[in-house]
């Protein structure tokens, strides 16, 4: 899972990076952390090597279904291209068919495959719309994205409670009130 020259280039920065901020690299505690640290930053960086439309095109079925799907609740956690800390939270989408669904599982797919980069939250909402319309062509898309972003919440401004909420329409969702009423009021109902 994890390349191993990778691994080792990023191991002799990290060793570096310790002693720059003051540490012994050499101590117990700390002698495995810079190869830790590279195999977590492959990881949570892995979104690289995925190809998010192909995700969903390997799962595209031929349905006359026509009404709006959603997954709501996906999990996000991706890092902060500015600071390179976490941000997290979760990804509300939804899709109306015309003619084509895909495999749910492959919604949260696409989530994490634009989510394991480096991002600004602002533009992971935009790929994520954008990768499904592309793809399934439907009548419209809807991503919402609600995130709490440790770069605000534990350095400059502090502000522990801050929650930022993005999102992105396509088609039906962005020409008609209706439909992307409906959206909102269904991913705020608690319905199971």
């Amino acid at each position: 899972m994890y390349d191993e020259q990778t691994t080792n280039d990023l191991s002799n920065h990290y060793h570096e990076v310790l002693k720059k901020i003051g540490e012994n690299p050499e101590r117990e505690g700390l002698l495995k952390t810079p190869e830790r640290v590279a195999k977590a930053m492959q990881f949570l960086t892995h979104g690289y090597d995925i190809n998010p439309d192909d995700l969903i095109r390997q799962a595209i079925f031929h349905e006359e279904y026509s009404e709006m799907v959603i997954v709501k609740d996906i999990e996000i956690y991706s890092m902060c291209e500015h600071h390179m800390l976490p941000f997290f939270g979760k990804a509300h989408i939804a899709y109306i068919p015309d003619g084509k669904i895909v495999g749910l599982s492959k919604i949260p797919r696409v989530v994490d495959a634009y989510a394991r980069r480096l991002q600004v939250q602002e533009r992971l909402t935009i790929e994520i719309r954008d990768c499904i319309q592309r793809t399934l062509e439907p009548k419209g898309v809807a991503v919402v994205i609600e995130c709490s972003h440790m770069c605000m919440q534990m350095r400059g401004v502090q502000k522990q409670n801050s929650v930022t909420t993005s999102s992105a329409f396509t088609g039906l969702f962005l020409k008609n009130d209706a439909t992307r009423k409906e959206f909102i009021n269904l991913i705020q109902a608690k319905l199971h």
